[in-house]
């Protein structure tokens, strides 16, 4: 991490330094992509509170960075799934719109905040973040067990309505699978919430599309993670544009971690199968954890005008 300590400011580095930083980021980046994959959550999740928690690199570039992660994540991610039309496009395009919405409302947000607030500003979303990371690991620790084909006891009128139904070819039952999503309104405002935190944060929204289409909306699993991955590369492209629009996103240092989380991405699926699941599962939750009390201290430290020395 030392190497990104150095991109502060308006500092101007040394070629070496420069090709430091683009090897040290392409590396990083093919890391946590191998951990987002084992891990079932979007890159962006680890990648912007790591950065934001272990370096003193610019929070605007780091969060715009961070949605190009969390977008390429999903694309990858999403790739296999859509080959085999597991992904329901009709229930994407319906829960596009509040996520592509919050997003850009999200990404707007966090460049008012830097503006108004400077280091203030970024000390609270550092200890923000912090929180939301607390919340994302407790809930993989306790959260309820996904299911794999949801049957929901009624269908709201609304869901009727919009007749949000389909039916998939389930290759383990050898036969297809016809589900139909309910409670779309909830649904909805939820999507709202996640696209807002992915567009302010930088996190992207793997971390809870995937629960709200399945525990919320009754969508069966495999179209939840198949849909996931094509509504995380439309909500943070649209964030990504209020960060381009205040040039807060640099090509040369979001190159590197676009690549990376392509390789990544594909050594991450070869692994898959060959690792315990859980074993993965506890390492994200440390990761998540640890990385979550650092952003708080450093929060905390320029809040308060304290050194913590924690970590």
């Amino acid at each position: 991490m030392g190497l990104f300590n150095q991109i502060e400011g308006t500092q101007i580095l040394s070629p070496s330094a420069a090709w430091g930083i683009v090897v040290g980021s392409f590396l990083l980046s093919t890391a946590i992509a191998i951990v987002a994959v084992l891990g079932g959550v979007g890159g962006g999740v680890l990648f912007t509170p790591i950065m934001l928690g272990f370096t003193s690199v610019d929070t605007l570039l780091v969060r715009s960075t961070g949605l190009v992660v969390a977008m390429f994540s999903g694309l990858v991610s999403s790739g296999p799934f859509m080959r085999r039309g597991l992904a329901d496009i009709r229930l994407v395009l319906y829960c596009a719109i509040p996520i592509i919405i919050g997003a850009m409302a999200g990404a707007q947000s966090a460049i008012v905040l830097s503006e108004a607030m400077g280091a203030t500003g970024d000390a609270i979303v550092r200890l923000l973040l912090g929180l939301v990371l607390i919340f994302i690991a407790l809930m993989f620790i306790f959260g309820g067990a996904k299911t794999e084909y949801p049957q929901p006891k009624r269908v709201d009128a609304l869901s009727q309505r919009i007749g949000l139904k389909a039916a998939y070819w389930e290759e383990s039952l050898r036969r297809p699978v016809s589900y139909q999503a309910t409670r779309v309104l909830p649904g909805w405002l939820l999507f709202l919430a996640v696209g807002f935190t992915g567009g302010f944060f930088g996190l992207g929204g793997g971390w809870a599309v995937v629960p709200v289409l399945n525990l919320v909306m009754a969508v069966p699993l495999k179209v939840s993670a198949a849909s996931s991955g094509v509504l995380l590369a439309l909500g943070n492209a649209a964030a990504i544009w209020p960060y381009i629009i205040k040039g807060a996103l640099i090509a040369v240092f979001a190159a590197p971690w676009m690549l990376g989380q392509v390789i990544g991405g594909i050594l991450g699926a070869h692994i898959l199968a060959r690792v315990k699941a859980g074993f993965v599962r506890n390492i994200l939750i440390i990761l998540l954890l640890l990385t979550s009390v650092k952003l708080v201290v450093r929060g905390l430290e320029t809040l308060l005008g304290l050194d913590i020395p924690l970590l």
